[in-house]
């Protein structure tokens, strides 16, 4: 893998944690100068892929294991945020601007796979993730939400650069990338859904060889 296409995920999105805004604070205003919707930088040197993310198995709402890298991102256009379901805050909200957002993509949103994953473990089982998905109307196949273990989130969190002491500590920022040819940006929670959906459409394009 050459360097400039830089599959190291430790340069790129662990530049994401520290500019994204923590859960207790999401509703306080960003800089001016930080723009809602911002393009990760290459890095240098370079990291395979699914040993990075790890191949960890994780649950879905309806009880599936899933390998997170082989299952839930490899070739796929994602978009990925943490949420808790007992959150009554910001969790539910960008629950429902990311619904709106699959509705301004419309029968584009089928080939872009949403994965939120909880940072409450201990009590977002298969069953509660399910529960809330119904609650939020965003249950379907192109939208995942993940829990595992303690041990399990915490190494997958890690590795999108979520380390979280308390479920309550975890970033609303998200995380757009096209696996396949590895291009990530970072988005802030509270960019207009049509930014948001211009820049997952703009991940389903072909990469022009220069």
């Amino acid at each position: 893998m050459k360097s400039l296409e830089w599959m190291v995920m430790g340069a790129c999105f662990w530049a994401f944690s520290a500019v994204a805004m923590a859960h207790e604070d999401h509703e306080q205003a960003a800089p001016a100068a930080t723009p809602a919707v911002a393009a990760a930088q290459p890095a240098t040197g370079t990291r395979d892929a699914k040993t990075w993310f790890t191949d960890t198995p994780l649950q879905d709402q309806n009880g599936n294991t899933l390998r997170f890298y082989s299952d839930a991102l490899q070739n796929r256009v994602v978009l990925l945020n943490v949420i808790f379901t007992s959150c009554n805050d910001a969790c539910p909200l960008i629950t429902r601007k990311l619904k709106e957002v699959r509705e301004v993509l419309g029968d584009k949103a089928d080939g872009i796979t949403f994965i939120s994953l909880t940072s409450d473990p201990l009590r977002d089982t298969p069953a509660v993730l399910k529960a809330y998905t119904l609650k939020q109307g965003v249950d379907g196949p192109h939208w995942l939400f993940l829990t595992g273990d303690k041990a399990q989130m915490d190494l997958v969190l890690g590795r999108i650069g979520q380390i979280v002491p308390t479920p309550e500590q975890h970033s609303t920022q998200l995380i757009v990338g096209d696996v396949a040819n590895k291009r990530w940006s970072k988005i802030r929670p509270d960019a207009p859904a049509a930014a948001i959906a211009q820049r997952l459409q703009l991940l389903t394009m072909p990469v022009v060889e220069r």
